[in-house]
Parts: structure tokens; C-alpha cells; sequence
């Protein structure tokens, strides 16, 4: 099959102004709960991008570990691309995709670091085995092979045997808090259904709907 013979029709459901919430994060969290209910496939994977010092975007996926009210959270290793990266622009944007509800959120925003001790309360919660690759892994850096990393694997296993197993410094939360939502429900012969979430001031969105 060629690649643009790929194509599906979005025929699950619908998206219109009565279903609207009018505050974007308790959209946001209905839409989340129903990826849940719906068992899609890590309804909490979503995609990253920051700006490289070049200018490019840099994307990856990372897990949202939280929703408040006033952002979305996540961790990682501050001496990543990734954390270097926001570390001189805190500008990024996050997308969400469902398949299994065809339907996909993009959020553009702005993130700032969590204090330490909500940082360290969500590492001490993680696997053990999470907790030592945080230790162990220069991320983003490059390495001569993967044994270098199974070697310091097993020395910090030994130290935790001996000692607790703290947050390591350059590990920790970020909290990014939105200037707007899209939420894209997708519809037949590609007429989906958009609208996007602009905030106005605290808990106050302006709300349109966009043409697909």
C-alpha cells in the first residue's frame, strides 16, 4: 500500500458548543477521563517540543504525572536537552493524541520548575528501579555502550542497600501552565470538529471554533 492510501474516516463522534465546558482545564479533564474509561494506550503519553538553542523545535514524548489548576506536570533529568532547553525558553507546546476516541489536544505554554519538596514526594513514590535510572543516567548524553550503564546499575543497587535512595539534584518536576487548548475531534470527510481555549485572565477563556 502506498503511503498516501493510508486514510481513516472519523466516524466515533461528535464535538459541538453545548458540549463545552467553558474553563479549558476541566475540559481538559473530562476528555482525560474518557481516555482512561476507553482503555486507550497511555492516555497520559504526550508529545513535548521546546526550543533548541538554534531555533528548531525538539520533540519527544513524556508522561503527564499530574493536572492542576493552573498547569499540567511532569519529570525529568534538568540536565537534558530537554531541561537545558527550557531552562532558556520555558515556551512549549504538548500534544495529546487518543486514536481509540479519534481525537487529539495541542496546548502551547509556559513551564516553570516545582519546588523540591512536591519534586521529591513523586520520587520517593516511584519503583526502585526508576529511582536508580535516575541516578545512573546522564540523559541526553552520549555514552560508549549500554554497559556503562547496567555497571552503574548494580553499584547504586548495592548503595541502596546501604543507605537511602534520595532524589538526585539535577531530577525533578515541571509544572506547565497553559495560555491556550485546542481540543480537535475528528469528523467525516476531514470536516473535524476545533476549538481552542485562549486565556483571557485567571480561569477566564475565550473560546472559538476553528474550521478544520
Amino acid at each position: 500500500m502506498k503511503i498516501a492510501d493510508i486514510r481513516t474516516d472519523y466516524l466515533l463522534k461528535t464535538f459541538d458548543e453545548k458540549d463545552l465546558n467553558q474553563n479549558a482545564f476541566v475540559q481538559f479533564e473530562i476528555w482525560f477521563d474518557e481516555a482512561i474509561k476507553a482503555e486507550v494506550l497511555e492516555p497520559n503519553a504526550m508529545t513535548l517540543s521546546s526550543i533548541r538553542s538554534d531555533g528548531y523545535p525538539n520533540s519527544r514524548i513524556v508522561l503527564l504525572k499530574g493536572i492542576e489548576s493552573n498547569g499540567l506536570e511532569f519529570y525529568t533529568n534538568y540536565e537534558s536537552n530537554k531541561g537545558n532547553e527550557l531552562e532558556k525558553n520555558n515556551k512549549v507546546s504538548i500534544v495529546f493524541f487518543w486514536p481509540e476516541l479519534q481525537r487529539q489536544v495541542r496546548i502551547i505554554g509556559n513551564t516553570f520548575k516545582m519546588n523540591e519538596e512536591k519534586s521529591d514526594l513523586y520520587f520517593n513514590s516511584r519503583p526502585i528501579g526508576s529511582r536508580i535510572g535516575a541516578h545512573v543516567s546522564p540523559q541526553s548524553k552520549v555514552i560508549p555502550n549500554r554497559v556503562l550503564l547496567e555497571e552503574s546499575v548494580k553499584k547504586m543497587e548495592a548503595l541502596f542497600n546501604e543507605e537511602p535512595l534520595l532524589r538526585p539534584l539535577n531530577w525533578g518536576g515541571y509544572i506547565v501552565e497553559p495560555i491556550s487548548f485546542e481540543f480537535w475531534q475528528g469528523r467525516a470527510n476531514r470536516l473535524h470538529d476545533r476549538f481552542i481555549y485562549q486565556l483571557q485572565s485567571h480561569d477566564s477563556w475565550k473560546i472559538e471554533r476553528l474550521a478544520p
